[in-house]
């Protein structure tokens, strides 16, 4: 039986970022919620959203390259 390490690990770190992003999204907000209010808790999610997305557009950028580079060299 043979495992592929790689897959493990990508899968793995996908994992654990979308978790990292859901408790900060679940509890950051839900926190301000029950500290601020209703209107607070919305900004809250809109600033997160703002803050997160040079990060998500790096990572569609990277991966947009990473396929080129697959799709270029079939032995891979």
């Amino acid at each position: 039986m043979t495992r592929d390490l790689r897959k493990y690990a990508t899968q793995t770190n996908k994992r654990l970022i979308l978790g990292g992003i859901g408790l900060l999204y679940l509890v950051g907000g839900g926190l301000i919620y029950l500290i601020f209010g209703r209107e607070a808790a919305i900004t809250g999610v809109i600033c997160l959203t703002a803050g997160l997305s040079p990060l998500v557009l790096a990572w569609l950028a990277l991966s947009l390259v990473g396929w080129v580079a697959r799709r270029a060299d079939p032995d891979r």
